[in-house]
């Protein structure tokens, strides 16, 4: 069963720059640290990235996966679906981006299953941990004006 979890912060950015941070996919290996090449596989209908591919370092090795991005919320909100892994089962998730007085507040949403059987407080110590730094560094990202 996967393990979901939710996490927020505040930034101090635009709900648009927020949306703009986050699908300039060739950008994320300067500054997402785990990530160590991202490749956008194609594109929708409108030229957004639809499938893009991440090689990241995960608990102590290299990981591969695929996700597709879902725009309709555009730009209040992106999702995206896994298409492919080697190490999850599952890694679904959501940023939402909501307009909070003089910034935006960021919700993260995360769906994740790992394909090796884990106790469910190490799979919420991974998805916490994920989102945390998703979060911090996204944060860092578009307070620097990106």
């Amino acid at each position: 069963m996967g393990q979901r979890a939710s996490e927020s912060i505040n930034v101090n950015a635009t709900p648009e720059a927020l949306f703009a941070v986050v699908v300039d996919f060739a950008a994320y290996p300067s500054w997402v640290a785990d990530l160590k090449q991202v490749s956008v596989l194609s594109h929708d209908e409108s030229g957004a990235a639809q499938d893009v591919e991440f090689r990241a370092a995960a608990f102590g090795r290299s990981s591969t996966y695929t996700l597709r991005y879902d725009y309709s919320a555009a730009p209040n909100a992106i999702s995206w679906s896994q298409v492919a892994s080697d190490l999850t089962t599952k890694l679904d998730g959501r940023y939402r981006f909501e307009a909070d007085g003089s910034g935006t507040k960021v919700t993260y949403e995360l769906d994740v299953d790992l394909m090796v059987p884990l106790p469910g407080f190490v799979k919420n110590r991974a998805a916490s941990r994920i989102m945390t730094q998703a979060l911090r560094e996204l944060k860092t990202r578009a307070e620097r004006g990106a």
